[in-house]
């Protein structure tokens, strides 16, 4: 009987299953960064063909960078106007939360005032500028106003839907234990909401930045605003590009640091977005 031979086939090799950073990285942050510098290139080519030569490119805004972030102006200006936005942003989520918790609760609350939030959400806010330069003068108050003014508005209005939107089951046992109103809503209305509250901080937070560079604009009071302001009518382009890169990473960092929180404290949360 003829002997044969039986080939005995080797184990598969698997690749490798990429990370989940890896697979963030490639993407989302490849197609990103080539979109951007894309746009980037293209902004040179078209101002170094049919521009002014004042007219800020992308070299010489990064050229102006060093001396624009060690200039006592600019940072004093930058300094001015975060703070104000951080103030105005405190305000508005603690007023903006206690209204918004009251409304999405509490029905006669929500039939008193909810056409008026929506009205002046919906509002521009460079109209209400000249009536609370009015009001406060020309002067920080008025930026610290217009602040509020753009940002409460977000708040109201995804922290009520998010306490419309608590479970009737989780009111209903905490009423079985015999939980008064302000308990309930402080210890099972807000924490459900907490998700709808980051969001309108979202809103808010890009809603405030533009409120007071836009107040500091009408009222030519000191702040990164006004400092862009100048340089672009006294034709440094470069150095008010700097202060506009400026305001972009700061709401940039904000939208980050809100994604953060939502990621860390609240796990359960669109877990199947994070796993993507």
């Amino acid at each position: 009987m003829a002997n044969s031979s039986i080939g005995v086939s080797a184990p598969a090799v698997l690749a490798p299953k990429p990370s989940r950073w890896a697979g963030r990285f490639t993407g989302t942050f490849i197609p990103r960064a080539i979109t951007g510098i894309v746009l980037l290139i293209v902004w040179e080519v078209v101002v170094r063909s049919f521009a002014p030569a004042f007219v800020a490119k992308p070299t010489t805004v990064v050229l102006a960078i060093p001396h624009v972030i060690t200039d006592p102006k600019f940072l004093t200006a930058t300094g001015v106007t975060l703070a104000a936005v951080a103030e105005g942003l405190v305000i508005a989520l603690i007023f903006g939360t206690i209204i918004g918790l009251l409304i999405g609760r509490s029905a006669a609350f929500d039939r008193a005032i909810r056409h008026y939030v929506n009205g002046f959400y919906a509002m521009p806010m460079i109209i209400v500028l000249p009536l609370f330069s009015l009001w406060f003068g020309y002067s920080g108050a008025t930026r610290i106003a217009t602040i509020i003014f753009a940002a409460i508005f977000s708040i109201i209005v995804n922290v009520s839907d998010g306490a419309r939107a608590v479970p009737r089951d989780f009111l209903e046992v905490a009423r079985s234990f015999r939980s008064d109103r302000l308990r309930m809503l402080t210890e099972i209305v807000l924490p459900s909401s907490m998700p709808y509250l980051l969001a309108g901080a979202r809103l808010a937070a890009g809603r405030a930045l533009i409120g007071a560079v836009v107040a500091e604009f009408f009222l030519s009071v000191g702040g990164l605003g006004y400092y862009i302001l100048y340089n672009s009518r006294s034709y440094h382009h470069n150095e008010a590009f700097v202060g506009v890169v400026l305001l972009a990473a700061f709401g940039i960092g904000i939208d980050f640091l809100v994604n953060w929180s939502t990621r860390y404290f609240m796990p359960w949360y669109r877990r199947d977005e994070q796993t993507n």
